[in-house]
């Protein structure tokens, strides 16, 4: 970083220049003197501004036309304070930590509520009670007999902490990014290991539920995605391959671990053609595909800001867009995972 990087990151602290006769003058005990002693040294306090991108390191110069309004070299409070002001990364923080926090409420919705309410759905009208008694008679002579096991749950919890993760790792890697070189990178390193994750994880439920009766094929496609998340985990963590001139190549390399999903999914279609019932889920799954590939399109390409240098510095910028199609996108997946879920409930493997 240059002498003019370091200068510009640096705060220019005004000090105040008071005489020795007005401090004389000053009656210290009174609420008015108390009052204005707090105000100067709250005004005392180190303020960090914010820089234009040719002052920046070149580890945080990611993007040439968001031109200011970055933070650089701020202590750790500051930076974590910095999540309550506004700056170019304000949003980035924030819409994937309201994303978070939207996969917290549906894990907790998923795994406590959403049992009950299908309990409660299940019970019988008045209306029919006589034949729910009925009902009940007859399936006295099975009581003995070991009731069917649920589907098992635990593909799709894969799903969810796969979303959780990526979401809490990239809110975590905007807002702290701008402290030291070194925790930049570590937390670069797990934004992109987020990223994988969350497209392996996404595989588990329709491949799971798509292949559960053919046990062969479920663990085949299930180990092929892992490996190819694992190795693009590996390849993205790579200091060249993690370079802001990379970034087309990182944004290529994501969207075909994602395509490799059209393997299993057309597989799905060929085995269940005359199932109408298992393609219940199919325009959620469309839906995910076509949002996270314009995502990846807008960050490859950083439009609009490319159109604008300085336009979209604050609010709508290509990496806040692609946060939000990320978040839009796991949500239609998360859709499609209950309908996947529903239908293998009600359609078991054949005996």
């Amino acid at each position: 970083m240059t002498m003019a990087s370091d200068e510009a990151c640096e705060e220019k602290q005004e000090v105040p220049n008071e005489s020795k006769s007005s401090e004389a003058a000053v009656d210290y005990t009174s609420p008015e003197a108390l009052v204005s002693g707090r105000v100067r040294l709250k005004n005392s306090r180190k303020r960090y501004p914010l820089v234009k991108y040719q002052d920046l390191p070149s580890h945080l110069k990611g993007n040439e036309f968001i031109l200011d309004h970055y933070r650089c070299d701020w202590p750790l409070r500051e930076t974590v304070l910095s999540l309550f002001s506004v700056h170019n990364e304000t949003l980035n923080i924030w819409t994937h930590l309201v994303g978070f926090l939207i996969f917290v409420g549906l894990a907790f919705y998923t795994a406590i509520l959403l049992p009950k309410l299908i309990e409660l759905s299940a019970l019988p009208s008045l209306t029919r009670f006589e034949e729910f008694i009925l009902k009940k008679e007859r399936d006295s002579a099975s009581a003995l007999l070991p009731p069917e096991s649920p589907i098992t749950r635990w593909p799709f919890y894969v799903f969810l902490g796969g979303a959780m993760c990526c979401l809490l790792f990239s809110s975590t890697y905007h807002l702290l990014n701008c402290h030291t070189r070194r925790l930049h990178d570590v937390l670069h390193r797990l934004d992109h290991a987020g990223i994988a994750v969350l497209i392996a994880a996404s595989f588990f439920p329709p491949i799971y539920y798509s292949f559960l009766c053919y046990p062969g094929l479920r663990n085949m496609y299930l180990g092929g995605i892992t490996t190819i998340s694992l190795s693009t985990i590996v390849f993205s963590s790579l200091e060249s391959f993690r370079s802001h001139e990379f970034r087309k190549y990182r944004a290529l390399l994501f969207f075909c671990t994602g395509a490799s999903g059209i393997i299993p999914g057309a597989h799905r279609i060929v085995l269940y053609w005359n199932e109408p019932l298992a393609f219940q889920c199919l325009w959620y799954e469309v839906a995910m595909g076509v949002l996270y590939g314009l995502g990846a399109l807008l960050y490859a390409a950083r439009v609009p800001e490319r159109l604008k240098p300085g336009r979209f510095d604050i609010v709508g910028h290509s990496h806040q867009i692609f946060h939000i199609l990320v978040v839009l996108a796991a949500l239609a997946h998360y859709k499609a995972g209950l309908l996947d879920m529903q239908w293998r409930e009600s359609h078991g493997c054949p005996t």
